[in-house]
């Protein structure tokens, strides 16, 4: 019974992570180093992370500077960004690229918003498949006979309060994120 209940725990700990990291690609009206998590190089073939081949600063709120370790990378790394679905216009100097966050017009952030909000509601469709699969595997061992139908009324009600849980962090990971959006 406690390994049904903390095998679902993972799990939604695991999609609010990832929901954490889809909102971070998210672009705001500021720069930040997250906004290129998602962006991979041509590195000697390989597709690489761009963190793992360069050093990305904020210096101020709507400049980023990417400084790779080596400089050969340059056309890559500013093809790999206008190919991107950032919509950002990077600015190479033969030493680092700078890149200029023009702030969001209202039209765009709304769409942000509008994206986050289904991530979000994916997450919570998400956490409650998962307390159904843990629901349904209380119930077999119940039918089985592993568990007595108290201790699984019980199981269930924990698996509940954990959904609960889970998704009223999702809800707070999406108020901060519409907050940060609409921010001008």
């Amino acid at each position: 019974m406690e390994d049904t209940k903390s095998k679902a725990e993972d799990k939604m700990k695991k999609s609010l992570a990832s929901l954490r990291d889809e909102f971070n690609a998210i672009r705001t009206g500021r720069a930040s180093a997250a906004l290129f998590d998602k962006i991979r190089v041509d590195y000697y073939g390989q597709k690489t992370p761009l963190s793992q081949v360069a050093n990305i600063s904020v210096p101020e709120a709507r400049l980023v500077v990417i400084q790779p370790w080596d400089k050969s990378l340059l056309g890559e790394i500013e093809k790999a960004i206008q190919t991107s679905e950032l919509s950002v216009n990077p600015n190479n100097d033969g030493k680092v690229i700078r890149i200029n966050i023009p702030p969001l017009t209202e039209e765009r952030r709304k769409e942000y918003v509008k994206h986050a909000k289904g991530l979000a509601e994916q997450c919570r469709v998400a956490v409650r498949n998962l307390r159904r699969d843990a629901n349904e595997e209380l119930k077999k061992k119940q039918k089985s006979g592993e568990l007595s139908e108290d201790a699984e009324k019980r199981s269930a009600d924990e698996i509940q309060k954990l959904t609960d849980k889970y998704v009223a962090e999702v809800d707070k990971l999406l108020e901060t994120k519409e907050k940060e959006i609409m921010e001008v």
